[in-house]
């Protein structure tokens, strides 16, 4: 049998985790002294208490190799097929984490996939790829697959600030717009698993909707581009967003998903994302 595994940068919503049976990897999320993990210890609506009220920016840690090591014994001794679908290396190390535990199981079958991207997208492709090792393609064809996905996946979000992602160092490309820093709200996007900066709007209300023209320009009328909407702390707005996204391009239901603390740290509350695929080429 093949098994998907993943961690909470995906967004995957926990208790549908269960129920596929996906094991999901925590990160470290640190305030001072204090660690906690983001899928049993700190939620999102924890978290942003706890953001609000600390005077310095928390930081965040993958998930150690000592943390995957109890889930690939586990899957191995039932003699399962693993492929780890992770965040973008640029953004987490979280596939070194997976590839050094994997070491340690040289007679297994592990994949670590770098997914070059993060949240709704890697949630997305989790999603698939279990659907597929259910249907039993193997898994040489299921990480093809993923692979495709990852070239055509297509990712923007409008923070309300630049200053999280520049506090913790994964700005990327978008550094060049620090000089605005409180003066626009700018839409980035993912290149190559890195945060780069798209364009540049001087309210919120006009950043979301160049996000959602965007969206609309991109994205296929098909409910195999697998759109997505992302937030943290903008429940309404991302309601409102998917609810318009499901009306303009005929699609019965566009998943929301609830950003993790270990994004929300660097993107900031008040977050907004779309994600989609793009047609085939």
């Amino acid at each position: 049998m093949i098994r998907i595994v993943t961690d909470t940068t995906s967004g995957l919503p926990l208790h549908q985790a269960v129920e596929l049976d996906i094991p999901v990897l925590p990160q470290i999320i640190i305030f001072g002294e204090e660690s906690y993990r983001d899928d049993t210890e700190l939620d999102t609506a924890a978290f942003l208490e706890k953001l609000r009220a600390s005077p310095v920016l928390p930081k965040t840690a993958a998930p150690p190799p000592a943390l995957f090591t109890p889930v690939f014994e586990r899957l191995v001794a039932e003699g399962d097929t693993i492929i780890c679908l992770h965040p973008s290396t640029e953004l987490s190390g979280t596939v070194r984490s997976a590839t050094v535990a994997a070491q340690d199981f040289p007679d297994a079958n592990i994949r670590v996939v770098d997914t070059r991207t993060i949240a709704g997208p890697l949630a997305t492709m989790v999603l698939q790829a279990d659907r597929w090792a259910r249907e039993g393609m193997d898994a040489d064809t299921i990480v093809e697959r993923v692979r495709d996905l990852m070239a055509r996946q297509r990712v923007f979000f409008v923070v309300d600030t630049l200053e999280y992602l520049h506090k913790g160092g994964r700005i990327g490309g978008a550094q060049a717009l620090l000089g605005g820093l409180l003066q626009v709200k700018p839409i980035l996007t993912l290149e190559d698993g890195r945060v780069e900066p798209l364009e540049q709007q001087r309210t919120k209300r006009r950043a979301l909707a160049r996000l959602r023209e965007l969206v609309l320009e991109g994205c296929p009328r098909s409910p195999d581009a697998l759109l997505c909407v992302m937030h943290a702390d903008a429940e309404a707005e991302a309601q409102a967003l998917a609810a318009d996204f499901a009306d303009a391009l005929g699609l019965s239901e566009v998943p929301i998903y609830l950003l993790p603390p270990a994004i929300v740290v660097h993107a900031g509350p008040g977050v907004l994302a779309a994600g989609y695929f793009a047609a085939p080429s």
